[in-house]
Formats: structure tokens, sequence, C-alpha cells
């Protein structure tokens, strides 16, 4: 039997039961659809959290705090108090082959009130230094200055979304507002004059550069002292941003670091952390790779429910049609054509289902990227290999279905056939 027979009497079988045909071209839909979707969740958070790292600036390497103890119990990366603005001079001033500039950073979370409105935002204190090392740009007024950190200035400069939302109109340089720690009404306030505006850097609803506000870190050790130092009284900071030469080596930048902080902390194992963007980037991929394995073998289970769905409507449709196989073979047709008829009838379902997927996942992706789901904004990277890996196992899917019942078919006696109602 020619492959363009077999196709057309496959047709025209599964044209005779449309909507058991649909139903069960609904579940390679489905399979298909689902593995491509959520390979494109997966890659899209994958790239957004990258693109979010290299937003952070080129050429960086991050000092962070070591890890607490409590009754043998760890606490989180960067819970430890060991890290010292004096640490960050150091590091600035050791001579370090590669480092280009130094800035500490001190985050605290804190409320701002202008006029009738307030917002919750990250408070970062630090000097002069972070734009360049950050590679942050003003948009209005100008960054805090060497001078407001000598002076312990009561100076702030906000994130674009932040001036956005406390100032819609715009005219937020030289405007007066209030942070405070502990509530809009109470708890620990300061008045802050704005000096400046950061241009908008985007990213994500969290962690955004655009939803910080900044201010001298030394206004916030004179403000805030009790709460910023170590238990040898020196003022603790969150981070130090390294920003290193173009090019330089950063292993060597890490180790020289390490070697220098390990030999001032005084201590035999390491009380911090160093990493580069790269160290970052790689801890994200490993991460969203196991990601995107867990979610695509999730949806391939779809896919497995698929095929076992396309066997079992070819085993009834072999049960229903065993009088119409016994003529076929009484009139002189071969088992092979019987095998081919059965299989050309699973390939025809898979097939169709496969190219329908394919069109569903991809606009699924397509409808769902940059939209806001329960709050997240939903962000899809729709992979090719993934369309063409679901359509393949679907195809290889509808042959491995349909083998068994095309066989069974092909092994029926004839004359018991014909005598079947």
């Amino acid at each position: 039997m020619s492959a363009l027979a077999a196709t057309r009497i496959a047709l025209r079988a599964l044209s005779s039961n449309r909507l058991r045909s649909l139903l069960t071209t609904l579940g390679m839909v489905i399979g298909v659809g689902s593995v491509i979707v959520l390979v494109a969740v997966g890659q899209g958070t994958q790239k957004g959290v990258e693109s979010q790292i290299r937003g952070l600036g080129s050429d960086l390497v991050f000092v962070r705090p070591g890890t607490t103890q409590s009754g043998g119990a760890g606490g989180g990366a960067g819970s430890a108090v060991t890290l010292t603005l004096d640490d960050a001079e150091a590091i600035a001033s050791a001579g370090i082959t590669g480092v280009e500039a130094v800035a500490p950073q001190l985050s605290f979370g804190a409320q701002l009130v202008s006029g009738s409105t307030n917002q919750r935002v990250e408070m970062i204190g630090t000097t002069a230094a972070y734009p360049d090392v950050r590679s942050a740009a003003v948009a209005d007024g100008a960054f805090i200055s060497d001078q407001d950190v000598d002076s312990r200035a009561l100076t702030v400069v906000l994130g674009a979304n932040v001036s956005e939302s406390l100032f819609p109109y715009g005219g937020a340089v030289g405007e007066s507002i209030r942070m405070a720690f502990g509530g809009p009404s109470g708890g620990l306030g300061f008045d802050f004059k704005v000096v400046g505006v950061m241009a908008s850097q985007g990213g994500t609803s969290t962690g955004s550069v655009d939803d910080y506000v900044f201010v001298p870190i030394s206004t916030v050790q004179a403000r805030l002292m009790t709460f910023v130092r170590n238990p040898t009284g020196q003022v603790s900071v969150n981070q130090i941003n390294v920003r290193t030469t173009a090019g330089t080596d950063q292993e060597q930048v890490k180790l020289a670091i390490s070697d220098l902080l390990t030999v001032k902390h005084a201590v035999a194992t390491a009380d911090f952390t160093v990493q580069t963007q790269d160290d970052l980037l790689g801890t994200v991929s490993e991460v969203t790779t196991t990601m995107s394995i867990l979610l695509g073998s999730i949806a391939g289970i779809s896919l497995v429910v698929g095929a076992i769905g396309v066997m079992n409507i070819m085993l009834v449709s072999v049960t229903e049609r065993t009088r119409e196989i016994g003529i076929r073979l009484a009139v002189g047709a071969s088992s092979a054509d019987i095998v081919e008829q059965f299989i050309a009838e699973a390939l025809a379902l898979t097939i169709g289902g496969g190219i329908l997927g394919v069109a569903v996942g991809v606009g699924t992706a397509l409808w769902l990227d940059g939209r806001t789901i329960s709050g997240q904004e939903i962000t899809t990277s729709v992979q090719a290999w993934s369309a063409l890996l679901a359509f393949a196992v679907a195809v290889t899917i509808g042959v491995l279905s349909g083998i068994y019942p095309a066989w069974h078919a092909s092994q029926l006696d004839p004359i018991a056939a014909l005598r079947a109602e």
C-alpha cells in the first residue's frame, strides 16, 4: 500500500469519528503546548535574572559578610556583621592590580513621606563613588558628593520610580522629604533634602535600582549608629562593591581581596564571601536550568498521558473495525498493509496535534510575556529547540503508540475477523 493511500484511508477513518479524534488530538495539543510554554517561562526567568545582574554594572566584584551561627544553626548569607567601612577603605588603598573603584553600601528599609504621600523603600548608605562603580547615571541634579559624606549631610538621591511616586509632576530636586524608621508617623525620623534623581535603569519589580534611595553612608553612621556597629564598635556594611578594569582577571582580584581581608580580620577561615558577576550568573544559570528541566519534565507527563490516549483509541479502533480488517485481509491485503494503515492513523492524530500544540504553545508564551499575574511580571523566551523537541517527541509517541494496535490488527485471523459483528 502506498503512503498516499494509507494516509487517505487513515483520514477517512478518523473523520468517521470526529469527536473522538478531536478529543484524542486535544491531549497531544495540551502536552506539546505545555512543554513549550513552561520551557519559555523557565528560559525567560533565567534571561530576566541574568539581565538584572548585568544591569548592576560591568566588571564587578562583590564582597559580602559571612553567615551567623546560633545554637548550631547557620543564618542566611550576609547575615553576619563582619564587614566594615574600614575594610572598604583597605581594599581601595591596597593597590590591588585591576581594582579601579570601591563603593561600600549599607542598606535599610525606610518610609519616605512627602506631604500626604508615603512609600516604603530600600535606603542605601554609600559614597560618591557608587555611580562610577555601578554604572549608574543621574537624570536630574547630582549624586551625593564627597563633601556630603564628610559633613554627614542630610541629603538624598531618589531612584526613578521613587521620584515619580512622590513627585509625579517632577521637580523633586530641592524638595524636602522625611525619612522615617518605624513607620510614616512614628519611630526615628529625619528630614532630607533631595539633591538628585537617578536615571531609570529598568529591571524587575523586586530589587530594581529605580526603587532605591541613596544617602551618605556617614549620615547613616551618625544617625543610626546603634544599628550598624558590630561587636567591636566598628561601623558595619552590607556589601562592598569593587569595580575592576576591563579585561582584568577577576579571579586574581578575588584572591587578592580574600587574602587582604583574611589577614586584616585575623581569621583562619574567611568570615566573608567574594563573588564576581560571572559567579552570580553561573549560580543563576544552574538554578534556572534545573527549574527549566523540572518544568519541562512536568509538561512531558501530559505528553505521556496523550500517548496513552492515542494507544487507547487505536486499540478501540481495532476492536470496532475487526470485520473491516478481516475483509481487507480476505481480499489480499498483507499484514504490512494493515500495520501501515493503523500507524498512519496514529501519526495523523499526533502530527496534527503536534502542529496545533506548537501553534498554541508559542502563541500562549508570547501572550504571557510581560503580563502581570498575581503581582508578578511574567517574562517568557520562546525557544525553537523546545518546539522542535516537543513536536518530535509527539511524532515519536505517535509511532510507538500505534505499533502495538497495528501489530495486533495485523495478527487477526481473517476468517474469525469476518465472523465478528
